[in-house]
């Protein structure tokens, strides 16, 4: 027989977890909304939790803000990760990971305005895509895959690709999501220093679901 003792902690855990995964979500909600003023109370109405919940979890608004931030980010690469287990380019490892992330604007619209509305803050984080990107770029770069030598300024192009082509897919709608990307991926990949028809070849390749 279960000891009484051990099932209403695990209980009030798993209660816990879910009132923090609630107000996470909804200010995520409010980001991608461009809402990042938001009241507490109208968080807590959105979360569907009680007032005294939220100071449970976080201190202030601006501390929920950036866990829900941070950890977009951090589903998002964890993602990635996943789907790039086990391949041995890192030019291509690269490749696919920003093929992927194009493609997540049009079909994880919340998650893509999370990631656009905190803009460049993207750059300088150390969760989610940018250091994943970056130790593509620098593993690259070692193998003689990229020339890329400031790992640094490839971020800021890359960065800067990356949020300019988000925005272009949201503000038009009729364009194709999945060229628009693919074309990006192979500009940037002849841009550190792989031949043409192999960049374009490589963006050509099959990609996983991101479902």
């Amino acid at each position: 027989m279960t000891d009484r003792t051990e099932v209403e902690p695990n209980r009030l855990e798993r209660r816990k977890a879910r009132t923090r995964a609630a107000l996470v979500t909804a200010a995520q909600t409010f980001i991608a909304t461009g809402k990042p003023n938001a009241p507490i109370l109208e968080i807590t109405q959105a979360a569907d939790v009680g007032m005294g919940s939220f100071y449970n979890h976080f201190q202030s608004r601006e501390d929920l803000f950036q866990a829900a931030v941070e950890e977009a980010l951090e589903k998002h690469g964890a993602v990635l990760d996943h789907l790039t287990e086990g391949m041995d380019d890192p030019a291509e490892v690269f490749a696919q990971s920003f093929r992927l992330t194009g493609r997540m604007h049009r079909r994880l619209p919340t998650l893509s305005k999370v990631l656009l509305n905190t803009g460049l803050a993207l750059t300088a984080s150390d969760k989610g895509l940018a250091p994943r990107a970056r130790r593509d770029i620098e593993a690259a770069a070692r193998s003689g895959r990229f020339q890329a030598p400031d790992a640094e300024l490839a971020m800021t192009i890359v960065s800067g690709a990356a949020l300019c082509l988000g925005q272009l897919l949201h503000d038009h709608p009729e364009r194709d999501d999945a060229a628009a990307t693919d074309q990006v991926t192979e500009n940037l990949l002849r841009m550190f220093g792989i031949p043409a028809d192999e960049a374009h070849e490589i963006c050509s390749r099959p990609l996983p679901s991101l479902d």
